[in-house]
């Protein structure tokens, strides 16, 4: 069992550069795959980034070249540095666990999610 809790959402203006940050349970979490996922108003949960255990990682186009995912093993965390933010990423940032080998790029690869933290930017 794992439990994820993110940090770091806020409001920010266009232009403007926020850090979330996930905090993971459990001992094994360095063989964990990660991903950041968010959900805007009526529209569905899409992958943004995710990493696997050995430091492979991908980004949806619309985020490739603003957003950096990276983890820190020893502090249990994976994060999402935003840059350069525009009002179309306005979400709620979901960070999310998969147990199994290799990289989850769909909601129904990971096995546990975190609460979510809101994301805002203003125009």
């Amino acid at each position: 069992q794992m439990q994820l809790v993110e940090s770091g959402g806020g409001l920010v203006q266009a232009g403007g550069s926020l850090r979330l940050s996930c905090a993971a349970s459990g001992r094994t979490f360095s063989r964990y795959a990660m991903g950041w996922f968010r959900q805007a108003p009526g529209k569905e949960r899409e992958l943004v980034a995710s990493i696997s255990s050995g430091d492979m990682t991908y980004y949806a186009d619309s985020v490739k070249g603003r957003f950096t995912i990276s983890r820190g093993n020893a502090k249990n965390t994976v994060y999402l540095q935003m840059n350069s933010l525009k009002p179309e990423d306005t979400a709620v940032y979901y960070c999310a666990a998969r147990s199994r080998g290799g990289m989850g790029l769909s909601l129904n690869e990971y096995d546990y999610w975190g609460q979510g933290t809101q994301v805002t930017v203003s125009s």
